[in-house]
């Protein structure tokens, strides 16, 4: 008892994933043109389709793909560096998908071939004031941890390199794919500086305390295939013609979800990620406590009665 009156504690902050009936999608966002578009496939947008200064571009797949949200960082100018406007524009996309039930999962790329994200833009940086500095980072780490905290499954898809900051956002995602020609790293340590939007604390979460130290310290760049024999990313997929390998196979994982229970997936992720940070005994209480939230829910009833009649269920995420 003592256990699940602490899990409830520790739940607290979460309760908006929690409460995954209700909610919409926002609609006063600047965004609200790009929400609201339905494609059927995410394609690499021509210049003619893209307005000047659109640093992010968010997609809405629609058919067999319902469900699935693309977020495409779209900077070629800058090697999809990290600046001012697109920390905003993905805060503000971010805010709009938290509230959106409709959304099973969110897949994160680069409109721009080659490159995944350079980390932060350091022209914008140099023209700071040093003043500037450190509230700019605490809003990029803010950034990086709402994508973390996302109740859906999410999914970096790596075609080009990952360095710095842009690595940091991958590691805030559930899953990582790369092309084996990507390369990734936290490459600070050559500036003098430190990862600050989470690497030293997301990295050896991932690949274990020892290797993280080692891969910081020497700001050591790995390809794709390096990085999925240490376990950073789940998959590396031999890059195609037209550069978007990893990208297409986050999309097929993305396909595997998408028929699951919305909110089972929802709970599942919330039990996993609230739970590793505790020792067992707490973290099957938090299991128990999102157990409890899908009791409740059509869509657990619409599975049984789906394996009984044997056919696939129709979930709705209520």
């Amino acid at each position: 008892m003592a256990a699940l009156v602490k899990c409830r504690a520790l739940l607290l902050p979460f309760r908006s994933q929690i409460n995954v009936i209700s909610g919409v999608c926002r609609s006063d966002s600047v965004l609200h043109a790009f929400l609201t578009k339905r494609a059927p496939h995410c394609v690499r947008l021509s210049s003619s389709d893209v307005k000047s200064g659109d640093d992010l571009i968010v997609r809405y797949l629609d058919g067999d793909d319902s469900g699935i949200v693309v977020l495409g960082i779209n900077r070629p100018q800058s090697k999809n560096a990290i600046s001012k406007n697109l920390v905003t524009m993905m805060s503000e996309a971010l805010e709009s998908l938290k509230k959106d039930n409709k959304v099973r999962t969110v897949v994160l790329c680069s409109m721009v071939p080659g490159i995944f994200c350079a980390g932060a833009d350091l022209k914008e940086r140099a023209k700071m004031q040093q003043s500037e500095v450190g509230p700019f980072v605490t809003k990029a780490r803010t950034l990086i941890t709402e994508l973390g905290t996302l109740p859906m499954p999410t999914i970096a898809a790596i075609d080009g390199a990952a360095l710095g900051g842009g690595l940091e956002m991958a590691l805030a995602c559930d899953i990582r794919v790369a092309a084996s020609s990507a390369k990734m790293g936290l490459v600070e340590t050559k500036l003098a500086i430190i990862p600050g939007a989470g690497g030293t604390q997301r990295l050896p979460r991932t690949v274990g305390v020892s290797v993280a130290k080692e891969l910081i310290f020497a700001a050591r760049v790995l390809s794709g295939d390096e990085a999925k024999s240490l376990g950073l990313v789940n998959h590396a997929v031999e890059q195609n013609k037209t550069g978007d390998a990893a990208y297409l196979r986050a999309l097929d994982l993305a396909r595997e979800f998408i028929p699951q229970g919305p909110i089972a997936i929802r709970m599942a992720k919330l039990a996993i990620n609230q739970g590793i940070e505790v020792d067992l005994k707490t973290g099957l209480a938090i299991e128990e406590a999102c157990y409890a939230q899908v009791i409740p829910t059509k869509d657990r009833l619409e599975g049984l009665q789906a394996f009984k009649e044997k056919r696939p269920p129709r979930y709705q995420g209520e």
